[in-house]
């Protein structure tokens, strides 16, 4: 191993590489810059919201062999925005840096079947589901109604069919291009959780408090940090999150979704291994964020302090809110949003609007969970939003480790 990759940690200064370019990467190169580090982007998309602000960027395919080596050259440590970055071409770049998190701890989650099984393998659970091939028997008529979700490549809604009753579920899977799929049983939840852990590459983790998630469309809508939880379950959460960072040898901010059944059980949905969009109210809401935990892991300096400052409310913004008619660009009144006390606007540069694309994303903070919430409210309304969904009882996580 070369000096620069045998040294304990990389000083303020040193190059740091991220492969993607969206609104991720560009909170990455943030929470970079703050620390005094500069950032060289891969992206095959010129100026987007990461490249937009970062020191340096490469314009090439995730795949490009010289991109790849011109990016490990420059950088002594590379990380990810996205988890579809191809596999190999992590592994080509571990010849010349650091990867963080490493290839081996990806792939696993760059497939639904292959997540399964290793979450699984950790003695935790997941949903009834069935593998859906060219190949596979037919799944029994007790999985339904389910949801069929291809294998690989789905996101926010994306890649996903819902399949009432056994006879719809050949015309679902041609609607997917017959790719690989897993098809999944839908399930009566009590609320969908995600809990967002760093772990460094000496196997010490940090965890945020768990996050409650709200979606709508299939895309994420809300999220409310801390989750309404018990204490117990709180930590229960937190315990399968550091079970699944520690099976996969993962160094860097993975987050874990979880099911929370009616009667308490909690189910892993699916891995993230990257920060998360249910961790965006981290930057204002706890002492370090997701993001600065990613450079922190990424730069091999010791873990930043994840305890809550001051509870928070999440609400995604997407390019729906400017569009109105056939008129795209029309900016919503940020004015009187920004006027709501403990509001904080957060918008990522994208130069075009669409329905359903992420644009930002607004954190409102509060003194307690229930003015969070009742200013998120507002500002929902302001915005012409479904308010956040209200709960009778609300419990403060805490935000310790197990």
């Amino acid at each position: 191993m070369t000096e620069r990759l045998s040294q304990r940690a990389l000083a303020p200064g040193s190059w740091l590489g991220v492969l993607g370019g969206g609104q991720l990467g560009r909170m990455f190169c943030m929470a970079a810059q703050s620390m005094g580090y500069r950032v060289c982007v891969l992206d095959p998309v010129k100026d987007g919201p990461a490249g937009a602000i970062a020191e340096r960027q490469i314009v090439a395919p995730y795949d490009d062999p010289a991109a790849l080596d011109e990016l490990g050259a420059l950088c002594a440590a590379v990380t990810t925005e996205f988890e579809n970055v191809p596999a190999p071409s992590l592994q080509r770049l571990e010849h010349r840096c650091w990867v963080r998190p490493p290839a081996e701890a990806v792939a696993p989650t760059q497939d639904r079947i292959s997540e399964k099984h290793f979450v699984r393998s950790c003695g935790l659970d997941v949903a009834a589901h069935a593998v859906v091939t060219a190949t596979s028997a037919s799944p029994e008529a007790a999985l339904f109604p389910a949801i069929l979700k291809t294998a690989r490549l789905g996101y926010d809604g994306k890649g996903q069919v819902e399949v009432a009753a056994p006879g719809g579920l050949a015309a679902a899977w041609r609607e997917l291009r017959s790719v690989d799929c897993v098809l999944e049983q839908r399930l009566a939840l009590r609320r969908e959780l995600s809990v967002i852990v760093a772990r460094g590459s000496d196997g010490a983790k940090a965890y945020f408090p768990p996050i409650e998630n709200e979606h709508r469309n299939g895309i994420l809508a809300v999220s409310i940090l801390p989750a309404r939880l018990e204490p117990a379950q709180a930590r229960r959460a937190r315990v399968i999150a550091g079970r699944i960072a520690d099976g996969l040898r993962y160094v860097g901010v993975l987050c874990v979704e979880l099911f929370e059944l009616q009667d308490g059980a909690l189910l892993v949905n699916e891995l993230a291994p990257r920060p998360h969009n249910s961790g965006h109210a981290t930057i204002e809401a706890c002492v370090c964020s997701q993001f600065a935990q990613q450079v922190r892991t990424l730069a091999g300096m010791p873990l930043g302090d994840t305890k809550l400052r001051t509870p928070a409310v999440m609400l995604n913004l997407l390019g729906d809110l400017w569009v109105h008619g056939s008129t795209l660009g029309r900016a919503p009144d940020f004015e009187s949003v920004l006027a709501v006390p403990g509001a904080c606007l957060h918008l990522y540069g994208k130069r075009e609007a669409r329905p359903g694309r992420k644009m930002g994303h607004v954190t409102v903070l509060g003194a307690s969970p229930k003015v969070a919430f009742q200013r998120a409210s507002r500002v929902a309304q302001l915005l012409g939003l479904a308010p956040p969904r209200p709960q009778a009882r609300v419990h403060a996580a805490e935000s310790a480790a197990p």
